[in-house]
């Protein structure tokens, strides 16, 4: 029930309570009490219902209450202290750690002012309900660092949660505009032969059919990171282990493309391996789709210390010739994947009037351990 209480209420109710015990206590002192002793009294524990919204007021009138009942030679120490322990423990968990030192020494000089004016002086008991302050004062600063801790541990969340959002736009976009390209073109072939040349319309057909139903493959895997029951058959995003079937899916949508792979080929880690394989998946696709007739090179070399990857093509360099600052979104996206992996990604016109992507990731980083 207490749970669906508000922390404002709650001090509230502990206010009302601890000054019940405070004014209850004090009436019960041997011998005539002072009207001014009840007010006193109650002022050290009754301002810790705005400890929340004012902890420098609250810890202020609460001292000043304590050393003024204290002047006043009262006998004994109102609340036991309480009050002061509360407010001491608000303000370093509210403020920070200098503004809480020195309402700890001022704190301090109260307490031992107060003892002062007792019949007998214990200074072990004053050292001690020093300490307690003090244990108030560790025990607020570490809830402030924990809650710091908490609230960075959220943001870093919040972030994770809107990069994975980007990547997953951006994985959706990969997927969907290199098999419709594929998909488009080979239904234009079919549709153009489809009177004269049944044969090569019927494989376009087909062709438009696999790719459809890899396209679908490709996002269900996608999609189903977001959900939390994954099934036992999940498989892995593609990777250059998949490089053949991409280029095979290209020359069958009439693009010709010849691979060529040097250096001893090693596995990579499947973030990189991703990214390897979308620059290529997304490199195809500006080909098929603003190139015009034309032929696609892809060079893979794997080096000791950067894995190298070019896709290049002899067609119309319309793809990427606006300029960094104009580059369509598939580059850019391109870009921005090589350079959460540590590498680096560049496009533009070949001295032969094609169009080349250059991709230089470090193996250090994306070779599998």
């Amino acid at each position: 029930m207490l749970a669906k209480i508000t922390p404002i209420r709650l001090d509230l109710l502990l206010a009302v309570v601890l000054t019940t015990l405070t004014v209850v206590t004090t009436a019960n002192q041997a011998g005539p009490v002072d009207r001014a002793a009840y007010v006193l009294a109650a002022l050290t524990v009754a301002p810790i219902a705005l400890r929340q919204l004012a902890p420098l007021a609250t810890m202020a009138v609460m001292l000043g209450a304590l050393a003024a009942y204290s002047l006043f030679a009262f006998d004994g120490l109102p609340s036991a202290g309480v009050g002061v322990l509360v407010g001491m423990f608000t303000v370093a968990t509210l403020r920070p750690r200098s503004t809480a030192a020195v309402v700890f020494s001022v704190t301090t000089v109260v307490m031992v002012v107060a003892f002062l004016g007792a019949a007998v002086v214990s200074w072990s008991e004053v050292a001690q309900s020093v300490l307690v302050v003090m244990g108030a004062w560790m025990l607020g600063e570490g809830t402030r660092r924990w809650a710091r801790r908490a609230e960075r541990s959220a943001e870093e969340a919040a972030r994770a949660v809107a990069d994975e959002r980007v990547r997953i736009a951006r994985e959706l976009h990969d997927i969907v505009a290199h098999h419709m390209s594929v998909i488009s073109l080979q239904a234009g072939v079919a549709q153009y032969v489809l009177d004269s040349d049944l044969a090569t319309a019927r494989q376009a057909i087909t062709t438009v059919g696999a790719t459809s139903r890899e396209a679908l493959t490709e996002m269900r895997r996608l999609l189903d990171v977001l959900r939390v029951d994954h099934d036992d058959d999940y498989r892995p995003q593609p990777g250059l282990a998949a490089l053949d079937g991409l280029v095979e899916r290209a020359r069958g949508a009439g693009l010709p493309v010849e691979v060529t792979v040097t250096g001893e080929a090693r596995e990579l880690q499947p973030g990189p391996d991703l990214c390897a394989y979308r620059v290529v998946q997304e490199s195809l696709t500006n080909v098929l789709k603003h190139a015009g007739p034309a032929e696609a090179r892809i060079d893979v070399d794997y080096g000791e210390q950067t894995l190298v990857l070019k896709v290049t093509d002899n067609g119309r360099a319309a793809a990427g010739a606006s300029g960094p600052d104009h580059e369509p979104h598939g580059i850019r996206g391109m870009r921005e994947r090589a350079e959460l992996y540590g590498g680096v990604l560049s496009a533009g016109p070949t001295a032969d009037g094609g169009f080349g992507v250059v991709l230089r990731l470090p193996m250090g980083e994306v070779a599998a351990r």
